[in-house]
């Protein structure tokens, strides 16, 4: 059987006092996340439907750029220098490695050069592949600048909304101050406002993301534009540079030649 405690007198120590000895459970990280969480309702509730509004945007909008950069790293948007590889050594007359190089890639520049090198193989009038790789290649732009527009529009009404929101707050407050009389408040004042100011601050913090992130998706398509353009452009062009410069060397040997005493 267990000895009683005693304390230092020797007298024996109450149950209840025993537990005194012994540290409390720490609940405040189990506190914090219902106060953030408190606090984050109040906020919802002091800026009403217009920042629920603006939530629902960020959400739609962050959807959008996640579905564009998973797509746009599908294609490999970014390997340009495939497509201009192939493209050298077509110029060169090695276009069963330009055309095996160049399908190794799903970049939609060395697609379009496929296709080119595939009409030009084939005899087709220059106007003919040009057209049809326009279209193809249309039709690849088309679909990846597919959801930027919602993205622009979100970019566009989320500040709107945002001041909208701050109008209709200073008018609940000004109409709040009128209703106190002679007895006004500063409290009622500065409390309207800053209730007022959230909604535009909640759509200021939507729509600045937003608008990097579309400025250089589109940026993206535009570069990628260009570079299908310019590929398929040299499939029917000369590579004036390269002749210029052997002209250049047969120039100078042909003077170092002349300028040479007669006797070397």
């Amino acid at each position: 059987m267990a000895e009683p405690m005693t304390d230092a007198a020797g007298a024996p120590t109450p149950p209840e006092a025993a537990t005194l000895g012994t540290p409390p459970l720490k609940a405040a990280p189990l506190d914090a996340a219902p106060g953030t969480l408190d606090h984050a309702l109040e906020l919802l509730q002091a800026g009403g439907p217009i920042v629920l509004i603006l939530i629902a945007f960020s959400v739609v909008s962050l959807a959008i750029i996640l579905l564009k950069i998973w797509q746009f790293a599908k294609v490999r948007i970014g390997d340009r220098e495939t497509a201009r590889r192939a493209a050298r050594l077509h110029r060169m007359g090695k276009t069963g490695e330009a055309l095996a190089l160049a399908a190794r890639s799903r970049n939609p520049a060395a697609q379009v050069l496929i296709l080119a090198i595939h009409g030009q193989r084939r005899n087709l009038p220059e106007a003919t592949v040009r057209e049809e790789v326009v279209r193809f290649g249309g039709d690849i732009l088309e679909l990846l600048r597919t959801g930027l527009r919602p993205l622009e529009v979100i970019s566009t009404l989320a500040p709107l909304l945002g001041l909208f929101g701050t109008v209709l707050g200073m008018i609940e407050a000004f109409q709040q101050l009128e209703r106190a009389g002679n007895q006004v408040n500063p409290a009622i004042l500065s409390g309207g406002i800053w209730e007022a100011l959230l909604t535009t601050a909640v759509g200021l913090a939507v729509a600045i993301p937003v608008i990097i992130v579309l400025n250089w998706l589109e940026r993206t398509v535009e570069s990628l534009a260009h570079e299908m353009d310019s590929v398929v452009t040299q499939l029917f062009t000369v590579d004036l540079q390269r002749p210029a410069t052997e002209e250049m060397i047969h120039e100078r040997a042909r003077f170092q030649h002349a300028a040479a005493p007669a006797g070397e």
